[in-house]
C-alpha cells in the first residue's frame, strides 16, 4: 500500500503531533508499505530526505508572525507560498497514494491534501491532535468562531474518517464537527516504546544544578490548554513541605501566565524553564524526575504517556474512561486529579514525595499499562487495518 502522511508539524520540530506522525510513518514503512511524508519547511531541515525507510518532502512555508500575544504559536502555512498547491498535488500525482493520513484539523496542508483526496476518491484518515479551546473567554470565543465558520465547513467537504485519541477529543469533535461512531475511529495516542529503551543522553540534575533535590518535570509546550497554572498555584504548599523542590518546565513558552503567577506567589526561584529540547533528550528529563505533570487543565497527552512509560510517577487530569476500551484506575495504574485543581495537585505531589515506595509502585504500574495499550506497534497496526478497510471499500465504489 502507498500511504501519504501529511502534517504541518514534523521532526526536527518537536511536539506530540510531529513525533506521532513521524513514528507512525516509520512503522508503516517498516511493515513494507511505501510512505511519503509531506510537511512544511522548518528551520534548516532539508527540503527533501530519506528517513527511517520513507521519503520526507518539506514545502516552502510562511511563518506565522509573533504578535506578542499570550497565545502566539510557532506555526507555518504552506498554502501562502506561491506554487505550493501545484507542488503538493504534483507530489501526490506522482506518488499515487492508496490512502492519505492527515494530521491536524486546522492545518492548511491537511486541507490541501484532503481536497486532493476528495477529488480523486482516495480515502483519508484525519487525526485530531489539538482542541481549539481556552479558559480565556476572548480566546475561547475566537476559537469557537473559527471552528464554526472555517474548520467545520472544510471538514464537511473533505469527509475524512476521523481518528480521535481520547474522550475529551470525542466530546469536542461531536460538538464542534458533528462526528459520530459512523465516521470515527478511537485509537489511543501512540508511544514509541523503543525510544525509551535507549541509553540516556545527559544528566539533567547535574546540568541544571539540582543535585538530590525533589524534582518535578513538566514537559510540553506551554499553551493555554496546558498553562501550568495549577502546578504553580500548588507550589507554595509543596515548597512549604519540601523546601528544596524544583520544577523544570520543558517546552516552548507560548503562554506565560504561569511565570507571572509564580512571581506573585513568591515561588519563581523554584522554576527552571529550559525551552524546547531535542527528542533524544526527553527520556533523560523523565529519568531525572521524581514526578512528572503538565496535563493539569484536562488531558493526558503524549508527554504524560511517555513519562508513565519511563517509570516516573505521572499526574494527569482526565477521567478513568478517557480512552475508549482502556481501563484507567486512579491510584493503581495512573494518578488523576480534577482539571485546574491546584489543591489536589499539591496534595498528590506531597503524598508522592513523602512516600518513595508508593511512588515507585505507581510508576511501575503506569509503565506496564502504557506498554500494553499505547505501544507504537499496537496503534500502528490499528491504523493499517483501518487503511485496508477504507481502501477496499473505495475500490468497491469505483
Amino acid at each position: 500500500m502507498r500511504i501519504a502522511v501529511v502534517n504541518n508539524f514534523f521532526p526536527p520540530r518537536v511536539g506530540g503531533s510531529a513525533h506521532m506522525a513521524a513514528s507512525l510513518a516509520a512503522q508503516f514503512a517498516a511493515r513494507g508499505h511505501e510512505v511519503l511524508a509531506i510537511t512544511a519547511a522548518y528551520a534548516d531541515a532539508p527540503a527533501e530526505e530519506e528517513c527511517d525507510g520513507y521519503r520526507v518532502v518539506r514545502l516552502p512555508a510562511v511563518k506565522m508572525p509573533q504578535l506578542g500575544l499570550s497565545i502566539d504559536f510557532d506555526m507555518s502555512f504552506a498554502s501562502l507560498r506561491p506554487g505550493n498547491w501545484r507542488r503538493l498535488w504534483k507530489l501526490l500525482d506522482e506518488f499515487k497514494p492508496d490512502a492519505i493520513h492527515l494530521h491536524g484539523q486546522f492545518f492548511d496542508l491537511s486541507w490541501l491534501a484532503g481536497i486532493y483526496a476528495r477529488r480523486h476518491g482516495i480515502p483519508a484518515l484525519l487525526t485530531i491532535h489539538t482542541l481549539l479551546i481556552s479558559d480565556n473567554k476572548l480566546y475561547g470565543s475566537v476559537f469557537r468562531f473559527l471552528d464554526a465558520v472555517l474548520v467545520r465547513p472544510i471538514l464537511r467537504y473533505l469527509k475524512p474518517r476521523y481518528v480521535i485519541l481520547d474522550k475529551l477529543g470525542v466530546d469536542y469533535c461531536v460538538e464542534r464537527y458533528g462526528t459520530s461512531d459512523a465516521n470515527s475511529e478511537y485509537f489511543p495516542i501512540a508511544v514509541d516504546v523503543a525510544h525509551f529503551d535507549k541509553p540516556l543522553t545527559k544528566d539533567v540534575r547535574e546540568e541544571h544544578g539540582i543535585g538530590d533535590a525533589p524534582l518535578i518535570v513538566s514537559l510540553g509546550h506551554v499553551i493555554p490548554l496546558r498553562n501550568r497554572l495549577p502546578l504553580v498555584e500548588a507550589l507554595p504548599s509543596i515548597v512549604d513541605k519540601h523546601p528544596g523542590v524544583k520544577v523544570v518546565v520543558v517546552g516552548r513558552v507560548y503562554h506565560d501566565a504561569f511565570l507571572k503567577r509564580a512571581e506573585e506567589l513568591g515561588v519563581a526561584e523554584s522554576l527552571i524553564v529550559t525551552g524546547a529540547v531535542p527528542k533524544e533528550d526527553v527520556p533523560s528529563y523523565f529519568a531525572a524526575a521524581d514526578i512528572v505533570t503538565h496535563d493539569l487543565n484536562g488531558g493526558c497527552g503524549t508527554a504524560s504517556l511517555e513519562a508513565m512509560l519511563s517509570e516516573t510517577a505521572t499526574i494527569a487530569s482526565v477521567t478513568e474512561d478517557n480512552y475508549p476500551g482502556i481501563q484507567l484506575r486512579n491510584g493503581e495504574n495512573i494518578l488523576l486529579v480534577r482539571p485546574d485543581d491546584a489543591e489536589a495537585v499539591a496534595r498528590t505531589v506531597i503524598e508522592l514525595l513523602d512516600d518513595p515506595e508508593h511512588r515507585a509502585a505507581i510508576a511501575r504500574s503506569e509503565s506496564a499499562m502504557v506498554r500494553a495499550n499505547f505501544g507504537l506497534d499496537v496503534v500502528a497496526e490499528e491504523h493499517l487495518r483501518t487503511f485496508d478497510k477504507l481502501v477496499a471499500d473505495s475500490d468497491v465504489l469505483r
